[in-house]
């Protein structure tokens, strides 16, 4: 206290650094699986595997094409597209980890309609699509998450990916 009485600012500020101290000591959340990433094909992806509801794992990916008013092919495309148009967006895995459920993605699905061609090609807006695939160990092993995918503007589409795999490490 100050002579007349009043707390000294002093005390004050020594009171905020304790209690921010004891809330940084609090233990954090579980951490997910350090990102894994791959570039190609005019995508980035950067692969995540975090804790899901009832003891499941979640491996995300997030597709980022690299250059504006790109979009990439929904996960419900068939696998050799619509009369050999479009390569469907795929999220699996191989190695410690085994599919537990479907693939879906974070962003509602629109059409387009290549010119002269008479159909729809179902695809996510342009910019960065989430995958998430429910996983679950398997016998062991390093995880890989394999991706495949394919980026297009409304002039033109890059070269596809298919089959890329990224290492993801030991799964503890």
């Amino acid at each position: 206290m100050s002579p007349a009485g009043r707390p000294r600012a002093g005390s004050a500020v020594a009171t905020l650094l304790l209690l921010g101290a004891a809330g940084c000591a609090a233990d954090p959340a579980p951490a997910a699986t350090p990102a894994a990433s791959y570039s190609g094909g005019g995508v980035t992806v950067a692969v995540r595997l975090e804790a899901g509801e009832g003891g499941r794992q979640l491996l995300s990916a997030t597709f980022t094409p690299e250059q504006a008013g790109f979009h990439l092919y929904s996960v419900d495309l068939p696998a050799g597209g619509v009369d050999g148009l479009g390569l469907p967006t795929r999220l699996t895995v191989r190695g410690g980890l085994a599919p537990d459920g479907v693939a879906q993605a974070d962003r509602p699905l629109r059409t387009v309609s290549p010119l002269g061609l008479g159909m729809e090609l179902p695809v996510y807006p342009d910019g960065a699509v989430t995958v998430t695939l429910p996983v679950r160990r398997s016998d062991g092993g390093p995880a890989e998450a394999v991706v495949s995918f394919g980026a297009c503007s409304e002039q033109r589409c890059l070269i596809p990916v298919t089959d890329q795999v990224i290492p993801l490490g030991p799964i503890g």
